[in-house]
């Protein structure tokens, strides 16, 4: 139970953080303005608090980890609202990244 609460509080994290940046880029970048803006800030803020809840204590951990969903997560959220197409190499070197989340953070440890 406690990896699939670590993938849901992962999978929140990404829709915060690359949402957030997301409205952040429409409303500068696509003049969509300040309620954009500030929407996309709120949600980074909230980003933020979404990694103290991961069973790891490890700071340090948890955002390497986090890094793999990062890149997922941009992809397919680019697909989604941006029409972004990824070839063959962007999946390749996500699931790359996302092999290494799942080392970083799930990997058996001695303790």
């Amino acid at each position: 139970m406690t990896v699939i609460r670590s993938i849901a509080l992962f999978a929140l994290a990404a829709v915060l953080e690359i949402g957030g940046a997301w409205l952040v880029w429409q409303g500068v970048r696509e003049h969509r303005g300040w309620v954009w803006i500030g929407a996309g800030a709120i949600a980074l803020g909230l980003y933020g608090f979404v990694a103290t809840f991961q069973p790891d204590a490890h700071f340090g951990r948890v955002l390497a980890a986090y890094g793999g969903v990062f890149v997922v997560g941009s992809i397919a959220w680019g697909m989604a609202f941006d029409g972004f197409r990824p070839d063959r190499w962007d999946i390749v070197g996500a699931l790359i990244c996302l092999a290494g989340m799942a080392v970083i953070m799930y990997a058996p440890r001695g303790q």
